[in-house]
């Protein structure tokens, strides 16, 4: 991506160094890591992650960022900028007023309004305080572990969280997880693959207008992006982690599912092409 001379948001808090190193309850065994793989990447719902969490005090922690994670400090700043700028045009498009979503970084450990969570968990965001969580080792993580690396791939992660909460503003998140709270774990898993597609759609969008804005795409960074969302589709994490997958369990998708509607939000750029709710789960 060509970000050179973009704005940074200030709609952000640094929380590196007062990360919460309070006590927290672990799962055992495989079932941790195929947890950790599931929650690995674009945040999904936090509350399996974070209701794992027990109570613990808030302390500071000595913590020097890296030169390196200052580089992805400004990215990702640039990248908030941008869904700021694409989500209020969209919004104002539909007459409604977009309210952007405060960036929290940490490292290690975070609380937030929906609990506390460690890095674990990947990216997540959190309805409660309307705020997107990032810990910037895990864009180390993407290249190094899950072998999707690239700026644009780093990209689509801040996107989807947005997404979430583009969701959140529009009341889809919401009706959603009250729908959860009444279903089976069966349908509760389907209509987590549901949210989390949308988000993926969003986040394509998201790309479509960065690009008309600004023009900033590059050769490869479409690519990269797709590559991102084939290596966490739950099929590919499942086998990864165990060598099968058990479909009844995907909480966001196969890999199949999240690269078509990544690359549908990215080809159409409409907002209102994104409705994951609708259609039979077998066709999404």
């Amino acid at each position: 991506m060509d970000l050179n001379g973009r704005r940074q948001s200030t709609n952000f808090e640094d929380r590196r160094g007062k990360g919460n190193v309070g006590k927290i309850a672990c799962l055992g065994g495989g079932g941790a890591i195929i947890v950790a793989l599931l929650m690995l990447l674009l945040g999904g719902n936090p509350s399996d992650v974070i209701q794992q969490v027990a109570s613990g005090s808030m302390q500071s922690e000595e913590y020097t960022p890296t030169a390196q994670e200052e580089e992805f400090k400004t990215f990702a700043l640039q990248i908030l900028a941008s869904t700021e700028d694409v989500w209020t045009s969209e919004f104002r498009k539909l007459g409604y007023t977009y309210r952007a979503p405060k960036l929290i970084l940490f490292h290690g450990s975070v609380q937030s309004a929906c609990g506390g969570a460690t890095s674990s968990a990947g990216p997540f965001y959190c309805s409660a305080d309307e705020q997107v969580y990032l810990d910037l080792d895990f864009f180390n993580e993407m290249s190094t572990s899950i072998g999707a690396g690239g700026d644009f791939a780093c990209a689509y992660v801040i996107a989807h969280e947005v997404g979430h909460h583009v969701q959140h503003l529009l009341g889809t998140l919401d009706q959603a997880h009250s729908q959860m709270a009444q279903q089976g774990e069966k349908e509760k898993n389907r209509t987590s693959v549901r949210i989390e597609l949308q988000a993926d759609y969003y986040a394509g969008v998201w790309g479509y207008h960065e690009n008309k804005m600004f023009g900033s795409l590059e050769d490869g960074d479409i690519e990269e992006a797709i590559n991102a969302a084939q290596k966490i589709g739950d099929d590919y994490l499942q086998k990864k982690a165990r060598g099968y997958s058990t479909p009844e369990s995907f909480t966001h998708g196969t890999s199949q599912q999240r690269m078509r509607w990544l690359k549908k939000g990215l080809t159409t750029g409409s907002i209102q092409g994104g409705d994951t709710f609708s259609p039979a789960y077998n066709s999404l």
